[in-house]
């Protein structure tokens, strides 16, 4: 397993998920509004969780803070690539790597790019694989059914 496969597959502990959230939630009840700073650090949790249903929620998140707090945009673009490919949505984790090396050059995230379009290359041959395989059932089933009308109708003449 190469680096990026272990960044990507490595989980939040569980603790520190919930006690992101709970800071979350607190200050969202307390004053109806969230700190950048606690959106990004229960964003951060999200998007290394094991549940692909927290991830696409820290990507909501990220991308909110990336909209409306410039300062920070590096880092949320950073982590919205990172979430996209955790979750295989590899078109906008391209996206986002791309934005991040517009902004700036970095190792980092040029790895993460490689990496995401290794693994997109890797579903596009896995998509083909499945779509031929179909193809050769579907024609088998085809030949079959032809094969069969054509015995009944040779019993027929008989």
């Amino acid at each position: 397993m190469n680096t990026m496969d272990e960044l990507l597959n490595e989980v939040v502990p569980q603790e520190d998920l919930e006690r992101f959230e709970k800071k979350y939630n607190h200050e969202l009840e307390l004053d109806g509004e969230v700190t950048t700073e606690t959106k990004f650090e229960y964003s951060f949790c999200l998007v290394r969780s094991r549940y692909t249903n927290d991830i696409r929620k820290g990507i909501m998140i990220l991308e909110e803070l990336a909209r409306t707090h410039p300062d920070g945009r590096r880092d949320y673009i950073y982590y919205l690539a990172f979430g996209n490919a955790r979750i295989k949505e590899y078109t906008s984790g391209l996206k986002y790597c791309r934005a991040f090396l517009d902004i700036e050059s970095n190792d980092q995230v040029r790895s993460l790019e490689e990496y995401i379009k290794k693994q997109s290359d890797k579903e596009v041959a896995k998509g083909m694989a499945v779509a031929g395989g179909a193809a050769l059932v579907l024609g088998g089933i085809l030949g079959l059914g032809i094969a069969m009308a054509k015995n009944k109708q040779k019993r027929e003449k008989k």
